[in-house]
């Protein structure tokens, strides 16, 4: 399908201008933040400067959760910049710009260009796009991984047979499953191409699976793309587990293979959510607006099953398997089935441009933005009418100047007012733009010290006599990345091995007298109640303090001097 280069280049800056206003605003403006952030900033910091690229370190730790292709993008964009602000989220801002650009192009190569870029700026304003991509977390990369996929496979399948579209469509799901292991589920496609085609297909190139695309020769070509991929880092660190003979790797390897994959999904231990979580509490909210057009979508799409439209039905089957699968675990979260809304916002592409049209859909975004425009408002009542919970909850916050939400909340009701005159459609856009401006631009960088840690470390610092060797029980990710100087940790994660951490520490406190403690008041009991200690600071919901003198006999007695990691920190002098 020829397009004009002219209207191309349109349609990659209104696909550029929504990255912009969605995702991009705030970019390096903050730290990383928990849960996530700071755990994969810092084991990217410790590749760095261990030069061990096959085995993520957390604190100087094994770090088993996750494979290391994430990490690798954050190392990388760290050697590229060298400042962390910018580089812990600078693969989740080439990851977003680059899944809306895959949809774009297989939109409109499938079903024009007003289908691609519809289906490209709906999903950059989806809620959970949108959150999921403006953090660090691994499900911004994973999307993309999978999307490129899709756009390969789609392009085989659906517009011309390649050979070479089959590999790339293989290796980025194997890609994908070295960021997170359910990448395979890219592979799916497969199948349900085969099972979908063997319904009466509908007359014209949409509808027809091109011919020779699905012959098992294709499928073995991705499938061996794809082991391929994965084994190019699994088998070197298969090797380095091999030869080392050290228990804590082969461990290591275990946890990462077994335990956070099939028994993860199978045997699910936290994130517990009944069947129907997904359907109920997910998709209803977090994929707004795409969720709302279902009301309208499901005629359309129900014309495209008679109809036997591959080109509609495969990625909407791929949408649905996704969700099911993830159903079928009784540990759910909600991000997990974040990798659906690409394949979901492709299905609905050839429908979008005459969904647009009509005034439901306009009066729809008017109320979605309304409810956006509301908290807003309510502040502004709330603050004139000097509410004091509205007063408690500023404090909280830690938010120093309230000038963010008192512009946003005027912005806001200005642009809404303007597109129920003018544009009802453009209205849930153009409020989400303005959310998302006051909150990279003006909230995060407020409470960033808060939020990230960084000011409680820089404190506890200040108050943690330099001379003195410095250990942390307990301590959160965060911590790592502010520190100054060398200090000794326990061991990453260690909550699960209940009272074996709180041992090791007051083995490793009373060995000698000048030694300090950094301890979570939850963890003072027993081994630390009778010791001398003063208030580090507050930090994650907990008081912590510097502990010194002797711990309870009886834990330190039980603890191991082994488990004793001594870690220096990113900000310590060079000596």
């Amino acid at each position: 399908m020829n397009i004009d280069r002219q209207a191309r280049w349109t349609d990659l800056a209104w696909i550029g201008l929504a990255f912009l206003a969605f995702i991009f605003v705030g970019f390096g403006l903050r730290d990383p933040w928990p849960a996530d952030e700071p755990r994969f900033a810092a084991v990217a910091l410790d590749m760095l400067r261990s030069g061990d690229w096959l085995i993520p370190r957390v604190g100087g730790d094994l770090y088993q959760d996750k494979p290391p292709l994430h990490f690798w993008l954050i190392a990388a964009s760290l050697q590229l910049t060298g400042d962390l602000r910018s580089a812990f989220l600078l693969p989740s801002m080439i990851a977003s710009l680059g899944t809306l650009l895959l949809v774009y192009d297989l939109g409109r190569r499938l079903h024009g260009r007003e289908a691609g870029l519809a289906a490209a700026l709906t999903l950059a304003c989806c809620v959970q796009f949108v959150k999921v991509t403006r953090g660090a977390q691994i499900d911004a990369t994973l999307v993309f991984w999978i999307t490129l996929a899709l756009w390969a496979f789609g392009r085989h399948l659906l517009e011309a047979p390649r050979a070479s579209w089959v590999l790339l469509g293989g290796a980025a799901a194997g890609l994908g499953v070295i960021a997170k292991a359910v990448g395979f589920l890219a592979l799916l496609i497969w199948p349900l191409a085969w099972l979908l085609s063997r319904r009466r297909a509908a007359s014209g190139p949409q509808g027809v699976p091109s011919a020779g695309s699905q012959r098992p020769v294709y499928a073995l070509l991705s499938l061996l793309a794809f082991v391929a991929m994965i084994a190019a880092w699994l088998v070197p660190m298969l090797m380095r587990v091999a030869a080392s003979g050290d228990p804590a790797l082969e461990a290591y390897r275990d946890e990462l293979l077994f335990q956070q994959t099939v028994t993860r999904f199978a045997a699910a231990w936290h994130h517990l959510r009944p069947w129907y979580y997904y359907l109920v509490e997910v998709i209803p909210a977090l994929w707004l607006p795409l969720s709302a057009l279902l009301f309208w979508l499901w005629r359309p799409w129900r014309e495209d099953w008679r109809n036997g439209r591959l080109a509609t039905l495969l990625p909407l089957g791929f949408a649905v398997l996704v969700v099911l699968f993830f159903s079928l675990s009784a540990g759910k979260r909600g991000v997990y089935a974040h990798i659906a809304l690409p394949a979901l916002a492709l299905a609905a592409a050839p429908h979008l441009p005459g969904l647009f049209r009509r005034a439901g859909v306009g009066r729809l975004s008017l109320v979605l933005a309304a409810l956006l425009v509301v908290p807003g408002l309510v502040f502004v009542a709330g603050s004139m009418a000097g509410l004091p919970k509205l007063r408690e909850w500023l404090g909280e916050v830690a938010l120093e100047s309230t000038l963010p939400l008192w512009l946003y909340a005027g912005a806001s009701f200005i642009v809404w007012c303007a597109c129920l005159r003018w544009r009802p459609l453009f209205a849930w856009p153009a409020v989400l733009a303005c959310l998302t401006l006051t909150w990279g631009v003006g909230i995060a960088p407020q409470i960033n010290a808060e939020r990230s840690a960084s000011g409680f470390v820089a404190a506890m610092l200040d108050r943690a006599p330099r001379d003195r060797e410095l250990g942390m029980l307990g301590y959160k990710e965060q911590f790592l990345l502010y520190l100054d100087r060398e200090v000794v940790n326990f061991g990453h994660a260690r909550w699960r091995e209940g009272q074996a951490e709180s041992n090791d520490a007051a083995r490793w406190l009373a060995d000698d007298p000048r030694r300090v403690l950094l301890v979570p008041e939850p963890l003072l009991a027993p081994c630390f109640e009778a010791n001398r200690r003063r208030l580090a600071g507050r930090s994650s919901d907990d008081d912590w303090y510097l502990v010194e003198g002797s711990p309870l006999a009886a834990c330190a007695a039980l603890g191991d001097p082994q488990r004793a990691i001594r870690y220096r920190g990113p900000r310590a002098a060079t000596p």
